[in-house]
């Protein structure tokens, strides 16, 4: 079996459209929390049509109804059967009356999440290398307690060009010239924090960072999707919150103009994107511009680059309602309630963070323009609320689904 997976999905309606230059193509992204804690189980749930939270992430993405979707946090499995049946018994299926989401073409590829790294990266004093639990998951590259849990998916009603796939997958963190490594506090030596040896095979990304070229008729976008760990559950430190900002580092590399002749992909060809190209990129790339735990700076790396079109970010009534219901620490936040797009707790006490702006469909000032955008988060008093709940206990993800509405444009 290949690396990767790219499959025409529904082979009988294996047409997409083809659109002429100028049209406007909608980009999602969209944490599904369509994770499992053991490995097969998010199968075994997607067998029968009869998954509740299932049917609620399918119907969200019926009502936004996204031409290129993101899905993040739905395992990986080699042979896609679990993406299969979610198409077939979620998506397929028009829920309260919502239009069926058709997309024709998909791409999965295997995550760093779950995978045994050999090393003892969480220095618990023990290499665990038997899936099924937390240790397992702190040792693995990425944090994951099987292969492929956390992983992501893109779905797509447009062509995607297989060939011209690139995956960083293997990018080794210690290759990022400058690199933010974690330091022991406790020595005095710097970025120490995980041993040489670690070091020689730690891999940045802490799932994968996909470059995929979708064709909108004549006209190529490039969606770039990665989903960074969370800057948490670590200490003084700070392993997790370096890895975040490095991660969203390499996509800010990656369409710069210059400097990045350093990143090479799981082919072992180097480069980032060339000038002039369209692209966008879609993710849960857990850090908030101004709340929670993120390394100052880290998500305006691409919300700043001089490639990156600075447009309002997406908003919704539902976030600023919820910010003020639930009240605890979204009270002392400093960023706008109307652009979170994921729903936490909220007492400080327990150290809860509160509902954050860390879900980003972010576009290219080359060839693309925008004309809508939005956070799927309805208030209390408004149509599908049902879909989203007041946060407890999660009725579908503790994530909301975004979008921007594209137009894709000649230079």
């Amino acid at each position: 079996m290949a690396a990767a997976l790219a499959f025409l999905a529904g082979c009988e309606n294996s047409s997409a459209p083809a659109g002429p230059s100028g049209e406007t193509v909608r980009f999602a992204t969209f944490n599904a929390y369509l994770n499992r804690p053991t490995e097969g189980a998010l199968i075994a749930d997607l067998k029968t049509p009869d998954n509740a939270q299932a049917q609620k992430v399918a119907e969200i993405i019926q009502r936004a109804a996204p031409d290129v979707l993101l899905l993040s946090e739905f395992d990986y499995d080699e042979a896609g059967e679990a993406l299969r049946l979610f198409r077939d018994n979620y998506l397929g299926h028009g829920w309260n009356g919502a239009e069926p989401a058709v997309y024709p073409y998909a791409y999965i590829a295997p995550s760093n999440t779950g995978l045994a790294s050999g090393h003892d990266l969480d220095r618990d004093g023990v290499v665990t290398s038997e899936p099924g639990s937390r240790e397992y998951g702190g040792d693995a590259f990425g944090y994951g307690e099987f292969p492929g849990q956390y992983a992501f998916v893109l779905l797509s009603k447009y062509p995607i060009d297989e060939a011209g796939v690139r995956t960083l997958q293997k990018f080794l963190w210690k290759d990022m010239p400058g690199a933010m490594l974690p330091d022991d506090p406790a020595t005095p030596e710097p970025d120490d924090w995980y041993s040489a040896a670690a070091l020689a095979d730690f891999r940045l990304s802490s799932k994968n960072h996909w470059d995929v070229p979708v064709i909108v008729g004549e006209k190529r976008v490039h969606v770039l999707a990665s989903h960074p760990t969370p800057p948490s559950f670590d200490g003084d430190e700070d392993r997790n919150g370096k890895r975040n900002h490095d991660e969203i580092r390499l996509w800010a590399d990656y369409i710069s103009s210059s400097g990045n002749d350093y990143i090479y992909d799981d082919k072992g060809e180097h480069g980032g994107l060339k000038p002039g190209e369209r692209f966008v990129v879609m993710g849960d790339l857990n850090a908030d511009p101004n709340d929670a735990g993120a390394v100052p700076g880290a998500i305006a790396q691409l919300l700043l680059s001089p490639a990156v079109t600075q447009a309002p970010s997406p908003m919704s009534k539902g976030g600023a309602v919820q910010a003020v219901l639930q009240g605890g620490v979204n009270t002392s936040h400093k960023g706008d309630p109307a652009e979170d797009t994921a729903d936490f707790g909220d007492d400080p006490d327990r150290g809860s963070v509160g509902n954050l702006h860390l879900d980003y469909v972010l576009f290219s000032k080359a060839g693309l323009r925008e004309q809508g955008s939005g956070v799927f988060w309805p208030g209390p008093d408004e149509a599908h609320y049902d879909l989203v709940g007041p946060g407890f206990p999660v009725e579908s993800s503790d994530h909301r689904l975004v979008w921007r509405d594209l137009q894709i444009v000649s230079e």
